[in-house]
């Protein structure tokens, strides 16, 4: 288990990254930290490039909220906030397409609603060893 900050714009979130759903690809994101890239917004998802290039593991099209997940269709980091656009409703929310979850935010997911589109964001790591 790994924690991790996330600084994206004003808002300051603290999650957890773990090795139980998609261990390949949280070794790869944690392995790249630390990151800089730009917020995009989808609906209620926050999503940035991340420079990780690993394919489908154990990917999944509905999400939680809070849920991190990695996007391989185009490697990008997500951030899933409430509903996305195709999500039927805040307790069914779905991913563009399958991702590959990789942890969950500790800070109340209701504070990416102050993301805007090309905010900068940087993820780094806090805890647990390489």
């Amino acid at each position: 288990m790994y924690e991790v900050e996330i600084i994206c714009g004003s808002v300051k979130a603290k999650a957890i990254i773990t090795l139980d759903e998609n261990p390949n690809t949280a070794r790869a994101i944690i392995n790249v930290l630390p990151i800089s890239s730009r917020a995009m917004l989808w609906g209620d998802e926050v999503y940035f490039p991340v420079p990780v290039n690993i394919g489908v593991e154990n990917a999944r099209g509905r999400v939680k909220i809070g849920e991190l997940a990695y996007w391989p269709e185009e490697p990008s980091l997500c951030i899933f906030f409430g509903k996305t656009p195709i999500s039927p409703s805040v307790d069914d929310v779905r991913a563009y397409s399958p991702v590959n979850v990789i942890g969950y935010l500790k800070t109340d997911p209701e504070e990416f609603r102050r993301v805007k589109d090309g905010d900068i964001v940087v993820v780094k790591l806090l805890s647990g060893s390489r």
